[in-house]
């Protein structure tokens, strides 16, 4: 039986509950920058043709040079992170170790392979870098004794804590989303870097599992540019430390307390997160809780114009919630 994935989101269910239309609400409950990077028009044929060896060339280029990717690993691109995630146990069909509690797509990919989640003594560790919820960095000397997977969907707000050097040598795969730090969750685009002896396992290349043409031709254009533009990457992970720091004010002066995250989300400590959250929904604001924990509470940086509207439905809170 197929394991149920856990994410945030969701917002067409929220409004079924609380009520209001799609537009009228926030959603904090991922952890995507709010402020996207901006898109410029786009050759009539990125949309028309069959994305092109070119385009393809011009993306894993991009990738290289932004990531530091060592000459001797390889890249491969795809449609989203989970398309990669998914592909990892058929890579390394064996059991894995993934440390807790921690975003459970991993866990659902190897338990639908139907291979076991054990303990450290498994050959192959998945770690999330930094971790969601609680934004941990793993040291640098965290391995499986057949394949280590390093996570880092949300390590681009912090390039310093990158293990990408490690792909150098076989053993280590490293996967980066775009969604998160670009905010184009909708876009589809994700990254798995590697040492070739890595990105093969015993039935075939994950470049050849993933299929030809897995990346749209939209999607090769704007993350190519995207991955091009230095300035607007240092000043947006300027800019989300500066929010986050206005989010940790603005919630624990209602008696939250900050326990973790990134500068993308963070995760509070309240006594009751399922009346934090349903309070915050009340106000069509919607955050994350955890099935695992009955006081953590995980909050993405609003948009521009909804932080007057998060200040006034957390002044709704009660003692209560705090």
């Amino acid at each position: 039986m197929a394991q149920t994935a856990d994410h945030g989101g969701g917002i067409d269910a929220a409004a079924r509950q609380y009520g209001g239309a799609r537009s009228d609400w926030i959603d904090l409950s991922t952890g995507i920058n709010p402020e996207p990077y901006p898109i410029a028009a786009l050759p009539a044929d990125a949309w028309t043709a069959l994305p092109d060896s070119a385009a393809l060339g011009s993306l894993l280029a991009a990738a290289r040079r932004f990531w530091r990717v060592p000459d001797a690993a390889e890249v491969v691109a795809a449609p989203g992170a989970s398309a990669l995630i998914a592909r990892i146990p058929a890579l390394c069909p064996a059991p894995a170790y993934v440390p807790g509690p921690t975003y459970n797509e991993h866990a659902r990919a190897f338990h639908n392979a139907g291979l076991p989640v054990t303990d450290a003594t498994a050959p192959v560790h998945v770690h999330v870098h930094p971790n969601n919820p609680d934004g941990k960095l793993w040291p640098e000397s965290v391995r499986g004794t057949q394949l280590t997977v390093v996570d880092e969907s949300f390590g681009d707000i912090a390039p310093e804590t990158s293990m990408i050097a490690r792909t150098a040598y076989p053993g280590t795969l490293v996967l980066k989303s775009f969604g998160k730090f670009w905010g184009l969750a909708g876009m589809r685009l994700g990254f798995a870097i590697g040492h070739p002896e890595t990105l093969r396992g015993p039935n075939g290349r994950l470049a050849d599992m993933i299929g030809p043409w897995a990346v749209s031709g939209p999607a090769l254009a704007i993350g190519a540019a995207a991955l091009s533009d230095l300035v607007w990457a240092e000043t947006t992970r300027a800019r989300l430390a500066q929010d986050a720091t206005r989010l940790d004010a603005m919630v624990c002066a209602r008696g939250a307390r900050l326990v973790g995250g990134t500068t993308l989300f963070r995760l509070y400590q309240v006594e009751d997160a399922a009346l934090w959250q349903d309070r915050l929904a009340r106000q069509r604001i919607w955050s994350r809780i955890f099935p695992y924990s009955g006081t953590w509470l995980r909050l993405g940086l609003p948009p521009a114009h909804g932080w007057d509207r998060l200040e006034q439905a957390l002044a709704t809170m009660t003692e209560t919630a705090a």
